[in-house]
C-alpha cells in the first residue's frame, strides 16, 4: 500500500485521491468515518485498493498492524467544525490522533503530510506568514483552530517539522463538499443562494475600515490546493506552508464571479430583490444590484441583438448605461439610461419572460411589450 489518505471522502481528501488516480496511482488505503452522511458518494468515482473506518485504522496503527509498504500518509482527517465546543473530543480527534500518526511515520521512514489550518491565525493580529518560528504568537479564535495549533506547537517542540509537512489551507472550495452542511464553503453557499433566490447574503461589517461586503478572504479551488500539496511532496518540502491563492478577494467580488456567468446562475423565476421607489443606482456605483442588472442584460442580449450587453463588472459604467438605453429604445421607452425601481421591475419581468423554460428562448418584442404592459 503506497499511500494512506485519511479524511478520504472529504472535500480535500477525495480530491487528493482523484489526483493520485490521475497520476496512475491507485494503491491507496482510504480512511474515513462515513456514518450516516452522504459523503460516501464522493468515493464512487475514485479508485483505491482498500477502505477502513478511522477507528479500526487507529486500532491497527496502535497495534503496529498497518501495511509494511506504506510510502506516504496524507492526513486530512479531522473534525473541521469551527463551531464544535467539545474540547475533549477535538483534542482526541485532531491532536492526539495526529500525534500518533506523526510518530509512526517518522519511526517507519514514511512521508507524513498533515492538514493544519489557517484558523490558527485567529483574527490575523500577528499576520498570516507561515513561519514556524512565530507559531507560539498565534491566537486561534475557536477550539477547532486551537486543536490544530496544539499539534503545530507540539511538532515544533519535538523537532519534527524538519521531517514532516504541515499545510494551512485557506478558504478551499470545490466539488464534493455538499455533505459538510453548515461547514460548506462560503463559495458553495453563495452559489446556492444566488441559484435559489437571485441574491446572496453577505456578512455585515463591524469595522469602520471595511464597507459591508468588502471584507476579504483568500479563496482557493480544491484542485489548485491539491496541486500545491503534490508539489510539496515531490520536492520533499518539510515544515509548515500556507495553501492559498495568495490574493485576498472581497465578498462582493465573490458574488460578482457567479453573476458573470449568467444566465446559468440567475434563476428563471422572478428575482426576489428589488429597488425601492425613489432609489436609483448612480454612475460609478458598485454593488450587487449592478451585477444583477448587467447579468440580466447579458442574458437578454443573447435574445435581442440590439440590447448591446455590457460586461459584468458590478460597476455602473458608460457601457452599462448605453445598454440600458438600447433596451429602452427597443421597446419604445424613454431612453434615460437610468436604473431606478421602475426599470428594475421592467428588467426582471422581461428577464423572467425571456427565460421561459430556462433556455432563454426569446419572445417577440411585441409580445414582450404586451406582457409588460
Amino acid at each position: 500500500m503506497k499511500y494512506i489518505v485519511t479524511g478520504a471522502a472529504g472535500l480535500i481528501g477525495s480530491a487528493l485521491i482523484w489526483k493520485l488516480n490521475r497520476m496512475g496511482i491507485d494503491d491507496i488505503l482510504a480512511v474515513d468515518h462515513l456514518g450516516t452522511s452522504e459523503k460516501w458518494k464522493n468515493l464512487r468515482a475514485l479508485s483505491y485498493a482498500d477502505y477502513m473506518e478511522k477507528d479500526v485504522f487507529y486500532e491497527r496503527l496502535l497495534a503496529g498492524a498497518l501495511p509494511r509498504d506504506v510510502e506516504c500518509i496524507l492526513h486530512m482527517g479531522a473534525c473541521s467544525s469551527t463551531t464544535e465546543k467539545d474540547a475533549t473530543y477535538l483534542i482526541g480527534n485532531n491532536f492526539e490522533y495526529t500525534k500518533t500518526l506523526a510518530l509512526y511515520s517518522v519511526s517507519h521512514n514514511v512521508r507524513f503530510l498533515y492538514a493544519s489550518s489557517a484558523a490558527t491565525y485567529g483574527d490575523g493580529e500577528h499576520g498570516y506568514v507561515d513561519d514556524e518560528e512565530h507559531i507560539e504568537e498565534l491566537r486561534p479564535m475557536n477550539m477547532y483552530g486551537y486543536s490544530k495549533q496544539m499539534f503545530d506547537l507540539w511538532a515544533r517542540r519535538q523537532g519534527l517539522l524538519s521531517k514532516i509537512t504541515g499545510v494551512k489551507y485557506t478558504n478551499v472550495f470545490g466539488p464534493n463538499e455538499l455533505h459538510k452542511a453548515e461547514m460548506r464553503s462560503v463559495v458553495c453557499r453563495a452559489y446556492e443562494q444566488i441559484r435559489d433566490t437571485g441574491k446572496v447574503g453577505l456578512f455585515k461589517s463591524y469595522r469602520s475600515e471595511y464597507a459591508d461586503g468588502e471584507q476579504k478572504r483568500d479563496f482557493i479551488y480544491v484542485k489548485d490546493a491539491v496541486k500545491m500539496v503534490m508539489f510539496l511532496l515531490e520536492n520533499r518540502c518539510h515544515g509548515i506552508y500556507n495553501i492559498g491563492s495568495g490574493r485576498a478577494e472581497t465578498w462582493n467580488a465573490l458574488a460578482g464571479c457567479y453573476l458573470r456567468h449568467a444566465p446559468s446562475v440567475l434563476p428563471p423565476e422572478p428575482l426576489r430583490i428589488v429597488l425601492q421607489p425613489g432609489q436609483t443606482i448612480a454612475p460609478g456605483e458598485r454593488n450587487l444590484h449592478v451585477y444583477l442588472v448587467q447579468a440580466m442584460l447579458q442574458a437578454l442580449g443573447q435574445c435581442y441583438a440590439n440590447a448591446s450587453p455590457p460586461a459584468v463588472t458590478g460597476v455602473l459604467d458608460a457601457s452599462t448605461q448605453r445598454a440600458v438605453r438600447s433596451l429602452q429604445a427597443l421597446f419604445g421607452h424613454e431612453q434615460t439610461g437610468v436604473i431606478d425601481h421602475r426599470f428594475w421591475a421592467y428588467l426582471t419581468r422581461l428577464y423572467t419572460l425571456s427565460a421561459g423554460d430556462g433556455t432563454h428562448g426569446a419572445p417577440s418584442a411585441s409580445s414582450a411589450v404586451n406582457y409588460l404592459l
